[in-house]
């Protein structure tokens, strides 16, 4: 095992616990659930027929949850390429590993805002890597309930 790596290990695991980023509010327009649906072909009513999702169970057109997970993999990463600076030392990369538990407990409304906080809450060495397991919690402003907490693993090259 490397010393970089071993360093890494140590660092990391000091920081278990912690909240390592909250993103900033991001919309979630009905453009975007539209092309989603395109991109996806996944076409349902409850998510681009705005008429009948008003009339709906929710009250409005809804987006896909993988929509929601999708950009949720983007919004800590901007927050934390913002406050967390540089790799650390001998870092090559950082690859999207999956998850290991997602869930939806809430729709996300055509224009509502969300943002996503992050928390570490797992890391060891693996295969001359260091994986780590990040608790992904997305909410919608003014709403207390989330909308997706996800478990996002990630690998750092060294």
């Amino acid at each position: 095992m490397s010393d970089a790596l071993q360093n890494a290990h140590e660092i990391m695991s000091a920081r278990i616990g912690e909240q390592t980023s909250q993103s900033e509010w991001f919309e979630i327009t009905q453009d975007r659930i539209n092309d989603f649906a395109d991109v996806t072909m996944d076409h349902q009513w409850i998510h681009i027929d705005v008429e009948r999702a008003n009339e709906g169970p929710f009250g409005a057109p809804i987006a896909h949850g993988q929509l929601t997970l999708s950009i949720m993999g983007h919004l800590p990463r901007a927050a934390e390429a913002a406050t967390q600076g540089p790799a650390l030392e001998g870092q090559k990369l950082t690859i999207n590993y999956g998850f290991d538990k997602v869930r939806f407990p809430g729709p996300v409304p055509a224009g509502s805002r969300i943002r996503t906080t992050s928390t570490l809450k797992r890391v060891e060495i693996k295969g001359g890597m260091l994986e780590t397991m990040n608790e992904i919690v997305c909410e919608i402003e003014g709403q207390e309930k989330p909308v997706c907490v996800a478990e996002s693993l990630g690998r750092l090259v060294f």
